[in-house]
């Protein structure tokens, strides 16, 4: 009788961990239960280096939806992106978007820089106001070679 109560609480503790893992992961990585509904906007950048399927998009540091699509527009080489906003989230559409860095080794994400436009974006539309990924590597190189220093 004892093994199998011992079975049974290590067999709970086990189930407890999972739930408590699954949980944390959902919170973690924005999804909910529902979905919650979003619409999607487009950009065009002329470089989403570190960005692909599911980087985050932000507004003031706060999540606010995740790229959706990458593709490369053959005509202009830019790369055309899609991406979604949370519904009851307007974006005045003066705004800028911007492939901005958490750090030296963070990831890059899509922040979206808000205008003043009393008028918003809507669903399928494209922001025009754009800045692709600076690369570290070339601004290292820059800075090390000592160009575009002022003397």
């Amino acid at each position: 009788m004892s093994h199998s109560v011992t079975e049974i609480t290590v067999g709970g503790v086990v189930l407890a961990a999972a739930v408590a893992f699954a949980v944390y992961a959902t919170q973690t990585t924005g999804m909910r239960a529902g979905g919650g509904g979003a619409y999607e906007l487009n950009a065009s950048f002329r470089s989403l280096e570190g960005v692909s399927v599911g980087t985050d998009v932000r507004l003031a540091g706060v999540k606010l939806g995740a790229v959706t699509g990458v593709e490369l527009d053959p005509t202009t080489y830019r790369a055309m992106t899609t991406f979604t906003v949370s519904n009851g989230i307007e974006i005045p559409d003066d705004s800028a978007a911007v492939i901005a860095s958490e750090g030296l080794l963070g990831g890059n994400f899509v922040e979206i820089m808000p205008g003043g436009s009393p008028f918003y974006y809507e669903a399928g539309d494209e922001i025009t106001d754009t800045q692709g990924a600076v690369s570290l590597i070339s601004l290292l190189v820059k800075f090390v070679s000592g160009s575009g220093s002022s003397e």
